[in-house]
């Protein structure tokens, strides 16, 4: 370990908390690709992908937390749609974070693959046009059964899930973009802990490059929030699209090459 390393992993802790703020993600869609493939580029050891799973599932929860605050005092906190998916998804990831003990470093790929695709296929789905932010009426048995098969999927990768619930609220459940925003960082801070509970109990957590992007995080997912409330709808779907879809192909060409 040496300060090159550190600047390293906070910069990767940097950019994935600050775009975790701006699309309402917990940032492990764009961290946990950026943990597998970057530091070896700069000539340092590789991690696992238990290792990137572990802390990612740790720095999720500090990173969907501080966005989460930027956004106090705001009507898109939708506390119904929380409660509901928040219950779904804590659930679903205890059983997943205890059970990715079992599953070796391409399994837990392939897992993490699997939700980038269905993540990349919904964010090209037409959406209904529900941007008003009135009374909001949505499926809450459906809402939280799909918060625990994402719950448990998560929980195997470390992700908090918000990448893949961003496009079920807006697709699935017809949730105005900015209310999805800000709920599925409430949801995936509450899925992030039953995940790292899971990740720390079974001994997946690397204490020191997790602690590095904590700090990271804290400084910019409120950032992230803030540029998130002036940015055009559109451009931000539009970024989560691309976002995604990326992640899903470099994903899928490291398992199947």
């Amino acid at each position: 370990m040496d300060i090159a390393w550190i600047l390293t992993i906070f910069g990767i802790g940097l950019i994935g908390s600050f775009i975790s703020g701006m699309l309402g993600i917990g940032g492990a869609i764009i961290k946990f690709p950026l943990l597998l493939y970057v530091p070896p580029l700069f000539g340092f050891a590789a991690f696992t992908s238990h290792q990137v799973s572990g802390i990612s599932a740790v720095e999720v929860m500090f990173a969907s937390v501080a966005g989460v605050l930027a956004y106090r005092g705001s009507n898109l906190l939708h506390k119904p749609l929380i409660l509901t998916m928040g219950t779904g998804i804590v659930l679903g990831s205890f059983v997943g974070s205890f059970g990715s003990s079992y599953f070796n470093e391409e399994s837990v790929n392939m897992v993490y693959g699997i939700l980038a695709i269905l993540a990349a296929v919904m964010m090209v789905i037409p959406k209904k046009k529900v941007e008003q932010q009135g009374d909001i009426v949505f499926n809450k048995g459906l809402a939280f059964f799909l918060a625990i098969l994402v719950g448990v999927a998560s929980g195997i990768v470390g992700a908090g899930g918000g990448f893949i619930l961003v496009p079920i609220m807006l697709v699935v459940l017809g949730i105005p973009t900015r209310i999805t925003i800000a709920s599925s960082l409430a949801i995936t801070f509450i899925a992030s802990i039953g995940g790292s509970i899971g990740k720390i109990t079974t001994g997946q957590v690397d204490w020191i490059p997790a602690i590095i992007m904590i700090v990271a995080s804290l400084i910019a997912a409120p950032i992230g929030t803030k540029v998130s409330k002036k940015m055009n709808i559109k451009a931000l779907q539009i970024f989560l699209a691309i976002l995604i879809l990326a992640t899903a192909a470099k994903i899928w060409l490291d398992i199947l090459i």
